[in-house]
């Protein structure tokens, strides 16, 4: 295509579009998002107008609250995906009979659901929490565990060793959740090789329901017999 065949082809659109608009006078008010998108330079010479300055402001925040809201509808539908399957493991678990129907029940839904490589539970008695040295097995774990409280990252290599044992080199972060089942207390350990899986900033109150859906269901079951 020529130069002056390109030149008629941009001359016909803009005749189309300028058609369009004398035809349609209520388009821009009726696509105000349209308009936000377009300079329209005002006759001020080498100055830019006030409006002008106004307008490019006024479209700047409509970018920052329009990247916000896409921000928080996907916030939103990923909440709702993840309660849609806090539903369906709180069903799974409530099938379940005995401790290691529960476990299984762990095993395979939350591989799934956290897209984990890892899942393990550790359960003890207060007995057996209180009679190691505070550096060895499920004593590591007390301060967490009275703290009541999930935390989410990276775990001391005694920690990751005692809880996922040749697994442990390669785990690179972990979702740790607390259990309190009378008279048994643990903690359920999600492990990913992925060192940013489960980091400090994300929010722990999913991990807060998880523990409350888990410790009711240990409960409601057999002791594993420790």
């Amino acid at each position: 295509m020529s130069l002056n065949q390109d030149e008629q082809t941009s001359d016909e659109r803009e005749r189309l579009v300028a058609d369009f608009l004398v035809a349609h006078p209520d388009f821009l008010v009726r696509h105000p998002e349209v308009l936000a998108e377009i300079d329209i330079p005002h006759p001020t010479g080498d100055a830019v107008s006030l409006i002008e300055r106004q307008v490019r402001t006024l479209r700047e925040q409509n970018r920052r609250l329009r990247g916000q809201l896409d921000s928080l509808v996907a916030i939103a539908r990923e909440n709702d995906a993840t309660a849609n399957r806090l539903h369906r493991l709180t069903l799974a678990l409530i099938e379940a009979r005995s401790f290691e129907e529960v476990l299984n029940t762990l095993q395979d839904e939350l591989r799934n659901l956290f897209q984990a490589d890892a899942v393990e539970m550790k359960l003890f008695s207060a007995e057996e929490l209180a009679s190691h040295a505070a550096e060895a097995g499920p004593a590591m774990f007390a301060d967490f565990i009275q703290a009541e409280r999930p935390t989410l990252g990276e775990l001391p290599p005694s920690q990751l060793e005692y809880l996922f044992g040749s697994q442990a080199t390669e785990t690179g972060s972990v979702a740790l959740i607390p259990l309190h089942a009378p008279p048994l207390v643990g903690v359920l350990a999600i492990g990913s090789h992925d060192p940013q899986r489960f980091h400090a900033g994300k929010s722990v109150d999913f991990l807060k329901r998880l523990a409350d859906v888990v410790s009711a269901s240990l409960s409601a079951v057999s002791s594993p017999g420790i």
